[in-house]
């Protein structure tokens, strides 16, 4: 992939990098940058989400990506990967702030993640030179960026003194509009979002509250109906649609026996109506 490079005033959609502090003196980039200034969210948070992180990750970003923002993030396991993954899901465009250098792709796992968001428009965005490995110190420097670049920041869980908030404290700085997903008091990994919503923080509930704040109307982007194709595919659905998360419960609910159970869940996933989140917790495609 072809590496580029350039000055923050050199470009319309980066120029609102020009007045943050530390400067960005240069940045080098794979892929496309918008040809001009376009909504842009950042949606960042803890790199091991529990199910109701990853299901609000997702389902913000991919509602957010359908009414054409931009969706930008680290690139980091957890909520960044999920955040990026749905707004490619979405049709929309992506943009990926790296701790180090472009020539390697920090987590690899992510390598083929990275290529989808260039393939589909988007780019690959460091301010470092190919040379420098990706080092703890500049994960916490590159969040600038993923704040400077973005109307509005939204942190979904971060523990108390998470390097998740570091984007949050950096956007306070630029100015930008801070939101955060509410959690359970009981979990560790929410006591930052809480936080800092105690101190002033956007509370969001939904994608409309985003748009709210960027002063943005829905427009005809609409979730797809789900149809299923049998009695017993319908059963889970309408459970999942009522909110049931957890296998278990959706086995006990749909009153059907192990095996039938299992062969459509099966083949509600095959033909994406429905995804995994993770350790038997279920939400609708």
């Amino acid at each position: 992939m072809k590496i580029n490079s350039t000055a923050p005033d050199k470009h319309k959609f980066s120029q609102i990098l020009i007045n943050i502090d530390p400067k960005v003196e240069k940045f080098y980039y794979i892929g496309a940058l918008p040809e001009k200034r376009m909504p842009t969210v950042a949606i960042v948070g803890t790199r091991k989400p529990t199910a109701y992180g990853k299901e609000t990750a997702y389902r913000l970003s991919n509602e957010l990506a359908a009414q054409g923002i931009i969706i930008i993030s680290g690139l980091a396991l957890g909520i960044d990967g999920i955040a990026h993954q749905a707004a490619l899901d979405a049709g929309g465009t992506t943009l990926a702030v790296m701790g180090g250098g472009l020539n390697q792709i920090y987590p690899r796992r992510h390598q083929q993640l990275a290529e989808h968001i260039v393939k589909q428009g988007g780019a690959l965005i460091s301010e470092y030179p190919n040379s420098m490995p990706p080092l703890m110190h500049q994960f916490l420097e590159r969040n600038r960026i993923i704040s400077g670049l973005s109307d509005v920041v939204i942190i979904i869980e971060a523990a108390a003194r998470s390097g998740t908030l570091a984007t949050a404290r950096w956007g306070l700085e630029q100015g930008k509009t801070i939101m955060a997903v509410p959690g359970n008091i009981t979990s560790p990994l929410s006591a930052g979002c809480n936080q800092l919503i105690k101190a002033g923080a956007h509370t969001i509930t939904s994608a409309k509250d985003v748009l709210d704040a960027l002063n943005l109307s829905a427009g005809h982007a609409q979730q797809p109906l789900l149809f299923a194709s049998s009695p017993e595919e319908q059963v889970i659905l309408d459970a999942l649609q009522a909110g049931e998360r957890d296998g278990e419960l959706l086995h006990q609910k749909s009153g059907l026996d192990a095996a039938t159970f299992q062969q459509t869940l099966t083949m509600l996933e095959i033909t994406g109506k429905i995804r995994p989140l993770g350790a038997n917790q279920w939400t609708v495609g």
